[in-house]
């Protein structure tokens, strides 16, 4: 095997060619940050050559909090039979729709619980009443693991379930569930959802009907480095196989009221996610969009995050509540999005579900 280093990576990356999974892991934990952040600068820049970052108007509610699936770093979900525990009626769903239509939402990222007295039905419903009743809203609706709940209680197969949403209006799947995508990892953290393929086999599918979805990543907890690079991986290779994937988002892991607060009191710092954001630039080679996350990591980490290979801020993200139960909260409005990423040096544009262009907020003469 040839001798890895950050010359021999960096003359592979600038040439355009793949890095290798051995690479990968060498380059996560010896890499400069600072030269982590100019190669991906350099690698965002020759996918999307204006000085442009994108964001969408959006809101983030929850439908329920009922979850029978007992994941360790969740401060969200209440078993069933727990007094807090809550189903909303598909009335009060839009009315929640409703609320972030009359603030501009063009994006809607509804999800809930794994609550086993939900029927198929409902959600069915969720997506055609949203379709019917606010038509430039897009129902970016149920992650992997939701989607695999339905398939479960309702007897069908995670195919007929995805064109079931999908005769309702439904085109597109939010990335959320996917933590981290290596199998040692979820039997600690989330051993209910299965391993990396449960996730993986419900966003190939989707693809293979058409959707579009979104890769998550959650981290800073119980991984080391080769699951990142596993995680990655993944991703990559469905990318290759069937072209879904949209945007890459990592979050870090918050540890405030959930089961694995003991062990990890504090969650990674900015340094460790700009690592991340310039790493998964210069990994995913195949995914065209890089999401700097204002919300989960602080507004300068943020702004920082655009100079580190993001090409996206995220969203405005009207109402949420998972991260909210940690205690962790950012809120902000349209306004200050378009501030944040002008103060970052870039030209604000705002953007659909499927990355399409709604407008690009020019700057004002003097």
């Amino acid at each position: 095997m040839a001798l890895i280093c950050s010359e021999a990576i960096e003359e592979k990356i600038l040439g355009g060619k793949r890095l290798t999974r051995e690479e990968g892991v060498w380059l996560w934990r010896h890499g400069d940050l600072l030269e982590l952040a100019q190669l991906a600068n350099t690698v965002r820049f020759r996918k999307h050559p204006e000085p442009r970052v994108t964001f969408v108007i959006d809101s983030n509610p929850n439908y329920t909090n009922v979850c029978i699936t007992d994941c360790v770093f969740c401060a969200f979900y209440r078993k069933p039979g727990n007094k807090e525990g809550y189903l909303l009626t598909v009335e009060q769903v839009m009315e929640k729709v409703q609320r972030a239509a009359e603030l501009g939402a063009t994006t809607v990222l509804l999800q809930g619980g794994h609550n086993p007295e939900v029927p198929l039905d409902y959600y069915v419903s969720l997506v055609r009443e949203t379709r019917r009743r606010f038509p430039k809203i897009t129902p970016h609706f149920f992650t992997a693991s939701e989607v695999a709940q339905m398939a479960q209680v309702s007897g069908l197969s995670i195919r007929e379930v995805l064109e079931r949403l999908k005769d309702a209006g439904q085109y597109t799947l939010p990335g959320g569930g996917a933590e981290i995508l290596s199998d040692r990892i979820r039997r600690r953290l989330a051993p209910k959802k299965g391993g990396a393929e449960a996730w993986l086999t419900v966003h190939r599918q989707a693809h293979q009907l058409g959707f579009k979805s979104t890769a998550t990543m959650m981290f800073g907890h119980i991984e080391a480095d080769e699951d990142i690079v596993e995680h990655l991986e993944h991703v990559r290779a469905l990318q290759d196989e069937a072209g879904g994937f949209t945007a890459f988002v990592p979050w870090t892991f918050k540890p405030g009221h959930t089961p694995l607060e003991k062990r990890i009191p504090q969650h990674a710092g900015p340094t460790q996610y700009l690592r991340m954001i310039a790493f998964s630039r210069l990994y995913l080679d195949n995914v065209p969009h890089v999401q700097a996350s204002w919300f989960s990591e602080g507004k300068k980490t943020g702004q920082i995050a655009l100079h580190f290979g993001a090409d996206d801020f995220g969203g405005t993200l009207f109402e949420e509540n998972v991260h909210a139960a940690t205690s962790f909260i950012n809120t902000t409005t349209v306004d200050e999005i378009v501030t944040l990423i002008q103060e970052a040096g870039f030209t604000p544009a705002q953007r659909t579900t499927l990355y399409e262009i709604l407008r690009v907020v020019e700057p004002v003469a003097a």
